[in-house]
């Protein structure tokens, strides 16, 4: 007797017995599922609605409003709609735009207040001291020259430098990322042929520690290389962006000039010097001026950061409104710059002008004071941490501050949030597109350099310098093209950031408004990051 089911009633053949056994198994009762089986079913469950109502609505435009997307009733691509909890992390609302009004305007009134006291310094203590600054100039007139020509030329490399990103982007990346490893080496092995075993110690681990890096990013080489194409072809349909910055740098020019004034006369009348004419600061001082440099020049390198973010995001939900040099993206994003979102980068550039006015204090103290060298020293390295983090912390929030004109501290919590419900904290730690654009500038401060050394052999600019006019000509070259260059690849630095912010919370508008580009994007992204689909 075979047992077909619970009771012996009739013999079976092997193929009775194996749909006897199988009806069996179908009537058992499911097992019990587990706490995370469960939650695993709902999320499966929530994402199956989400994207049926997706599905529904993904015929209709995006709603736009002077060029940034209203909040549209679901995250698109993400399956996350407003309101849902995701892992037991803080639940993840997109973006708005914001009503139109000032924002942390205590901040720019602080600004404001700042600028003031240095101009009513210089009025009252400075006007000898730029006398004297004046009446020298005339044998710096070289320098002038040699700054004209050398500056254009950095310009005009420059440009090159985007065709030739636009062009073969993956190369320059590649490039880049050989040339810090090669670097390292160079380090390693100067420092060992010197004699100095230590140095060299340090450039070997350096050195080892870079090729870890470059091996565990090769592959996100793809997508970062799109993130810089996206950014420089925003840049290019709104180039107005780049006079504006090159404005602000000489706004930051001036603002140097004017501060160095005010130093130099309030130094005069607070150091306190002994009879060996050895002097000390007053640190009560030398801390409030160097808070009111930083604090003026962060502004002015945010509000840069802040317009082009904006820029991108007008690009992105409404290219029709930022497609030309001077177009309503590049005016009005700027106008929110320094209007209603002032106050917001005066917040966050006033938290880490505080931070860099201690660590120069910690700097000068180390410098003046012998027995707490090493407490002073930890303290400067601390400081350094925290002022990178803030910097760190100040990058991705001023893209929402100009993306949508949230508040700084709401901005930051909200791209924070954003990605870490992605899962993009990897993505954001890459900086394959920071070394390219470093790289850039350095190649071009290298041939502005050689020209500066060519003007010193073929002119008469620097028969005044003495000694060493060739390498002072070739260091003076190189710092122009360096500055001029790196504010351009500010400019393009702040597009990528800003194209990672949009990618991650509006695709679905990236691929109606750039089809291309988008599925470029999506393509590497899906190879480079597919755990974080």
């Amino acid at each position: 007797v075979v047992w077909c089911s619970s009771t012996p009633t009739r013999n079976c053949s092997r193929r009775e017995q194996t749909a006897c056994e199988e009806k069996e198994r179908s009537t058992e009762q499911p097992p019990t599922p587990t706490t995370v089986q469960r939650s695993r079913l709902r999320k499966h469950h929530q994402k199956r609605k989400v994207q049926i109502q997706y599905r529904e609505m993904s015929e209709k435009p995006p709603v736009v409003v002077q060029g940034t997307a209203v909040a549209s009733p679901y995250d698109h691509n993400s399956l996350v709609s407003p309101g849902v909890e995701t892992g037991g992390e803080t639940e993840f609302t997109r973006g708005e735009k914001q009503e139109v009004r000032c924002r942390d305007p205590i901040f720019a009134i602080l600004l404001y207040a700042n600028v003031g006291a240095i101009a009513a310094v210089v009025g009252a203590y400075g006007t000898s001291s730029f006398e004297d600054a004046v009446g020298g100039a005339t044998e710096m007139s070289g320098y002038v020259y040699a700054a004209l020509v050398t500056g254009v030329f950095s310009i005009v490399l420059s440009a090159l430098g985007l065709f030739v990103m636009l062009a073969c982007p993956e190369t320059m990346v590649k490039t880049s990322l050989i040339f810090v490893v090669i670097m390292s080496g160079v380090w390693m092995v100067v420092s060992f042929i010197s004699g100095s075993i230590l140095a060299g110690i340090i450039g070997a681990i350096f050195f080892l520690l870079m090729l870890c890096y470059a091996r565990a990013v090769w592959s996100r080489i793809p997508f970062a290389t799109v993130n810089l194409v996206t950014a420089i072809t925003a840049v290019k349909k709104n180039c107005g962006i780049i006079p504006t910055a090159y404005f602000m740098v000489a706004l930051a020019f001036a603002w140097s000039l004017l501060w160095t004034v005010a130093f130099v006369a309030i130094w005069d009348r607070t150091a306190s010097c002994d009879a060996n004419n050895n002097c000390s600061p007053n640190y009560g001082y030398l801390f409030l001026l160097f808070v009111s440099y930083f604090f003026t020049h962060q502004v002015i390198q945010n509000t840069v950061h802040t317009t082009t973010a904006g820029v991108i995001g007008t690009w992105w939900f409404a290219p029709e409104e930022a497609g030309s040099c001077c177009s309503s993206a590049v005016r009005d994003s700027m106008c929110r710059s320094l209007t209603t979102s002032f106050g917001s980068i005066c917040f966050g550039s006033l938290i880490v002008a505080v931070i860099q006015a201690l660590r120069q204090l910690a700097n000068a103290a180390r410098a003046n004071d012998d027995g707490n060298a090493i407490l002073v020293c930890i303290a400067e390295c601390i400081l350094n941490c925290l002022a990178n983090l803030a910097e760190y912390f100040n990058k991705w929030a001023y893209v929402y501050v100009g993306l949508y004109g949230y508040p700084y501290l709401q901005a930051g919590k909200n791209v924070l949030t954003l990605f870490r419900n992605r899962g993009w904290e990897a993505i954001i730690a890459d900086d394959l597109v920071s070394n390219t654009l470093f790289f850039v500038s350095v190649v071009v401060g290298l041939l502005s350099g050689a020209v500066g050394y060519g003007l010193a052999r073929t002119t008469d600019w620097f028969d005044n310098v003495q000694d060493d006019g060739l390498l002072a000509s070739f260091v003076f070259g190189l710092i122009i093209g360096l500055v001029l260059t790196s504010i351009m690849m500010s400019v393009i630095g702040s597009g990528v950031n800003a194209v990672i912010v949009c990618f991650a919370e509006a695709p679905a508008e990236f691929q109606q408004n750039h089809p291309e580009l988008s599925q470029k994007m999506r393509d590497t992204w899906i190879a480079a990051f597919p755990d974080c689909m």
